[in-house]
């Protein structure tokens, strides 16, 4: 199953891209689809791509829920892609 899940902007890249850290995995991925991200910024992630820019307090709510589900505690079939 994929998710669209939040994830904070680490470090900006050339083209476009960003690594993202999610509970302490690190992926590029685009920002072709978002304006105005900068570092320490949450987005959404979806397929490799940020949909949107998100606020940290729902970011801390959403993964909270993730956590509390066992999505993040037990790491099953987690992907960012």
């Amino acid at each position: 199953m994929c998710l669209a899940i939040p994830a904070q902007v680490v470090e900006l890249r050339p083209d476009d891209n960003a690594l993202v850290d999610l509970a302490g995995v690190k992926k590029e991925i685009s920002l072709a689809l978002v304006e105005g991200v900068a570092v320490g910024d949450y987005v959404i992630v979806h397929v490799g791509y940020a949909l949107n820019k998100l606020d940290p307090e729902e970011a801390a709510r959403t993964l909270k829920l993730f956590a509390e589900m066992g999505e993040l505690a037990s790491g099953d079939d987690l992907t960012i892609h």
